[in-house]
């Protein structure tokens, strides 16, 4: 007798704790639901002055880092916060390395990519863009003083020691220069910076804006442009943002970025290179 009322017990224990899972999973569901209807989850490098970069605080409109006490800001940030308000939602930032950003959408883990990425044929192959909110030029940055400031031509980096960052087009486009000595790719534009610095290389490839920030920030650096420059497509070197194949974003988020001005997103542009940390400098 006292089996079976033991028995019982253990019986009656299981079906509460069954029913209390239960509970507890459709109302986190719930939750984690409408967590995800609220909020605008952009990936970005938060390493690359001026489009993106990390600081302490929220100075200049720096937006808080998902899961730590640091700060995001530049040329996407201030993007990403147009773009948040026009979809009503929250902003969260969260920090991703280069070649984590396209897992990291397609996983779900992020809503977009809106870190200084180009929209390029093999990109597309995996992920689908908006319409271009930045268009910039092919530079190559330089020690100031040094023997290829004065460069006219790609062609004059014959014998340079020239890198860009992994798994950009700015990496195969080192390849149209007869006689480069082609480095090893690097992780993120502050190491070429110091690479650069430390006399490493000779020179890395970079958009306008990069060279821009760099040379501003250190009057050590150069940046120098081409009439005879590299040989590029009009996706390599313009900027969008990165969303998931089929998302029901992109529509939306076109529309929003029709309604900000070539003369806005300059101003925004030219705010960020001003603003940019001394950790980017």
């Amino acid at each position: 007798m006292k089996k079976g009322f033991l028995m019982m017990i253990v019986m009656l224990l299981s079906a509460g704790m069954l029913a209390a899972c239960g509970t507890s999973s459709a109302s986190d569901t719930k939750t984690a639901s409408a967590k995800d209807e609220n909020t605008f989850r952009v990936g970005l490098e938060a390493g690359y002055a001026p489009f993106n970069w990390t600081q302490k605080d929220d100075a200049n409109g720096g937006v808080k880092i998902d899961g730590a006490a640091e700060y995001a800001g530049g040329y996407d940030v201030e993007i990403a916060k147009k773009i948040a308000d026009g979809l009503g939602k929250k902003l969260v930032i969260v920090k991703t390395e280069w070649d984590g950003l396209v897992p990291a959408l397609t996983s779900g883990k992020i809503d977009a990519i809106i870190a200084g990425m180009s929209p390029t044929a093999e990109r597309k192959k995996t992920i689908d863009f908006s319409d271009n909110y930045y268009k910039s030029d092919l530079v190559m940055v330089v020690k100031k003083g040094g023997k290829y400031e004065n460069a006219a031509s790609i062609q004059d980096f014959k014998g340079a020691k020239i890198t860009a960052q992994l798994n950009t087009f700015h990496y195969s486009v080192i390849d149209q220069i007869k006689g480069v000595s082609k480095q090893p790719a690097m992780d993120n534009f502050p190491a070429m910076r110091v690479a650069l610095e430390s006399g490493v290389i000779d020179g890395y490839v970079s958009e306008r804006p990069e060279a821009v920030s760099a040379s501003a920030a250190n009057d050590h650096y150069a940046m120098v442009e081409f009439k005879d420059g590299f040989n590029t497509s009009d996706d390599d070197t313009a900027i969008a943002v990165g969303l998931q194949k089929g998302s029901e974003l992109t529509k939306k988020i076109n529309e929003i970025l029709a309604g900000i001005s070539e003369d806005e997103r300059t101003s925004i542009m030219d705010e960020a290179i001003k603003n940019q940390p001394a950790a980017e400098k």
